[in-house]
């Protein structure tokens, strides 16, 4: 995991500890500086999701196998295009974490 700027330095970002949050090192170089992307439903830009303020249950949900994470809002279904958070690397990953009973992650 790596320290990650909810609203990146370069967008005006501080180093305040409510604009930090953890995430993991592909999810923060995917991001980069950006604090939008485009939701695939719509075509319109929209915030990306912020896990310092926002419910992770409202905007995301797991498939029954819990191998893909499905985007339930404009924010969810932008955030999953934008981080690539079912890329294949991912789900073959989630694979092995189930596997070993360490995924999907409990509450």
């Amino acid at each position: 995991m790596v320290i990650d700027h909810v609203i990146p330095l370069v967008a005006g970002g501080t180093m305040d500890l409510n604009n930090l949050t953890l995430a993991c090192y592909r999810c923060n170089e995917f991001k980069g500086g950006r604090t939008t992307a485009i939701d695939p439903q719509t075509g319109e830009p929209v915030p990306l999701f912020n896990p310092c303020l926002q419910d992770w249950h409202k905007h995301f949900c797991w498939s029954e196998d819990g191998l893909t994470i499905i985007g339930q809002t404009a924010i969810g279904r932008a955030t999953l295009v934008a981080l690539r958070l079912n890329d294949e690397w991912l789900i073959r990953a989630r694979r092995i974490w189930r596997t070993a009973g360490i995924h999907p992650p409990l509450e």
